[in-house]
């Protein structure tokens, strides 16, 4: 199964940060952020990653260049200025992405999830990781029904940014910026959407405050 890596995004809320440097290069620990996915992917056995952006984006490549200091074959997916959004980006990665079932990872989080878990098929249009809501995001976003993820209801979980799709969850898709929810939110009408509950480590990296707390904490670690 290949992986893909969402580094697309603009980082706003990142600001001043994200003015001259790309959020997926923001470091913590010693190591960029993506460079935290990109170990954890190779160590569960993913070997040909695509990763896509747009803002500041060739600092990405020339950091990363082609994975093999990593262990992994990076495929590039480059966007326009301004991005396409999660649907779209990932649409346009398609034809990089071989399978059915690839996994996508967003590339500003932080997190000790185990990735080999999913590097199966899945039996429907999607599988997502759910979190406990953080404080920042209270109200969550899905409901957990045993393994089923739907839109409505209580109690709510936070989607934690990991998940795999099937190519089919695209279908008739047209090129462009696009979010992924509403699609998401479709096949969950569907009963195609399964999901788990995840406990352990993570966290949304969206401010320099939260970079800085993760930061603090991995740094005391070594």
């Amino acid at each position: 199964m290949m992986a893909m890596i969402l580094a697309a995004g603009r980082g706003e809320r990142m600001r001043p940060l994200t003015d001259h440097l790309p959020k997926p290069l923001l470091k913590v620990g010693g190591k960029a952020l993506i460079e935290h996915h990109i170990e954890s992917l190779a160590a569960a056995g993913f070997r040909d990653l695509v990763i896509n952006y747009a803002h500041l984006g060739a600092q990405i490549e020339a950091y990363l260049g082609s994975g093999e200091r990593y262990g992994v074959r990076i495929t590039w997916s480059r966007e326009p200025d301004g991005a396409l959004e999660t649907g779209g980006g990932i649409f346009q990665a398609l034809p990089r992405l071989e399978g059915d079932g690839f996994l996508v990872v967003n590339a500003d989080i932080w997190t000790d999830y185990p990735f080999a878990r999913l590097a199966k098929p899945i039996t429907g249009l999607a599988h997502l990781v759910l979190v406990d809501n953080p404080s920042e995001h209270p109200l969550g976003d899905f409901v957990l029904r045993d393994t089923r993820v739907l839109s409505e209801g209580a109690p709510r979980l936070t989607f934690s940014g990991i998940g795999v799709y099937h190519r089919d969850l695209f279908r008739g898709c047209q090129p462009g910026r696009f979010p992924l929810a509403p699609l998401l939110r479709t096949a969950m009408e569907q009963g195609r959407v399964s999901g788990e509950h995840y406990s352990g480590a993570w966290r949304d990296i969206g401010t320099p405050e939260r970079l800085d707390e993760l930061d603090r904490a991995l740094t005391a670690r070594t």
